[in-house]
């Protein structure tokens, strides 16, 4: 069986990620600090074990912050266009969670559960999407 190969990367093409393998979870979160971060009313992200990382190239920054949950998260986004491509979180042993939208793959799967529904704003309803929190 080959296994699937993606590449994620900003909306400048200068910081990129490439991953091997399907997603362990994908999820959107509803958080503010979320809706903050994507300028929309959620973030939709995959999950992926550290061993699925394929390549990483061009210039990094990070940003960290203490999440609604107590623990850190840290942004790694692209310091020419400031999208942020993955995160990594206290939370999540081993892993990254990328930006589903750095894919530019309509046909990514879809979420399969929601984070923070509280802050989701009345108005949006994920089709098939449990609610996690």
């Amino acid at each position: 069986m080959v296994s699937v190969e993606r590449a994620a990367a900003c909306v400048c093409g200068q910081l990129r990620t490439t991953l091997r393998g399907e997603p362990r979870r994908v999820y959107a979160c509803h958080c503010l600090e979320c809706q903050a971060t994507t300028g929309s009313a959620m973030a939709h992200r995959a999950i992926f074990p550290d061993a699925a990382v394929v390549e990483r190239s061009g210039e990094v920054r990070r940003w960290r912050r203490t999440g609604s949950s107590g623990g850190w998260l840290e942004q790694a986004f692209c310091p020419t266009c400031g999208t942020v491509v993955w995160m990594t979180a206290q939370a999540l042993t081993a892993a990254i969670s990328v930006s589903v939208g750095c894919f530019r793959d309509p046909a990514f799967p879809p979420p399969v559960a929601a984070h923070w529904t509280v802050r989701r704003p009345p108005w949006l309803r994920l089709a098939g999407v449990a609610d996690a929190s």
